[in-house]
């Protein structure tokens, strides 16, 4: 007769796996910088048979200070969280929009009271509601003096539009201080154009995770992942598991990262 585990014996076994996995990653490389694609909020909302993708939205964001709370404890540097893309903002409907924009702003806001955390912003304001830009600002205004996890939250951002705006920001300066193109020419390196990018100054993500089971980057941090390793998860975003998390972070510490070999 097959045995049967209980869900007292399935929570047991799970801790027992989630300690074994800490143990196999503890002292191995970690990623100082995670960027995380949060997808499958809305086919969430409609497994379940919920009435609206918000549900699904909520789900997610309620998910995302528990993420960032595993990213802080295994000393994590900067965490990159997609949430809203240039081309969402064209391509979802208008309610759902409108609920996304007003669950996001209540996000900034519940991530600038939590911890030690720095909220910033990455991506353009233009065609962001005024109400989500000024809650992005507030966020960012009240974590600049803060030390600890670094927390962008990728708004209205495209991968492609940032490069064309570091180049604008590139040219705009080299002009200012007297430049030419023959001399913009001459000093245009890889590293100038990621001095200008959204996320200046910082890493480059080690570890890009993406969840739903979708693989492909959707215009997501082109310029910083072309290093990076890439981890894809089944699961909808709002049912990760800090297990399937801590096992993107071991499969990163056993990949041999060659850097474009």
């Amino acid at each position: 007769m097959a045995s049967r585990v209980g869900p007292t014996g399935r929570g047991l076994l799970y801790r027992a796996y989630q300690r074994r996995i800490r143990k196999q990653i503890d002292g191995a490389p970690m990623p100082k910088h995670v960027a995380m694609i949060v997808d499958g909020n809305r086919r969430w909302a409609k497994q379940l048979g919920l009435e609206t993708a918000a549900h699904g939205h909520r789900a997610g964001a309620a998910k995302i200070p528990e993420f960032l709370d595993w990213c802080d404890d295994l000393g994590i540097e900067v965490v990159t969280l997609y949430l809203l893309s240039a081309d969402n903002l064209s391509g979802r409907g208008g309610e759902e929009l409108e609920d996304l924009v007003g669950i996001i702003g209540e996000l900034a806001g519940v991530l600038a009271d939590h911890r030690d955390w720095r909220v910033q912003h990455v991506g353009a304001d233009e065609g962001l509601p005024a109400s989500l830009v000024e809650a992005l600002s507030a966020a960012e205004h009240r974590t600049a003096d803060h030390t600890g996890l670094h927390v962008n939250l990728a708004v209205g951002y495209g991968g492609r539009r940032e490069i064309a705006d570091a180049m604008r920001s590139i040219v705009r300066a080299h002009g200012e201080g007297g430049g030419t193109l023959d001399t913009l020419a001459e000093v245009l390196t890889p590293e100038l154009i990621g001095d200008h990018l959204y996320t200046q100054g910082q890493p480059d993500p080690d570890l890009v995770i993406r969840t739903s089971g979708e693989q492909r980057l959707s215009d997501f941090m082109l310029w910083q992942s072309a290093h990076s390793e890439f981890y894809f998860v089944e699961a909808f975003y709002p049912d990760l598991r800090e297990v399937d998390f801590l096992r993107a972070v071991r499969d990163f510490g056993l990949r041999s990262r060659r850097f474009g070999g």
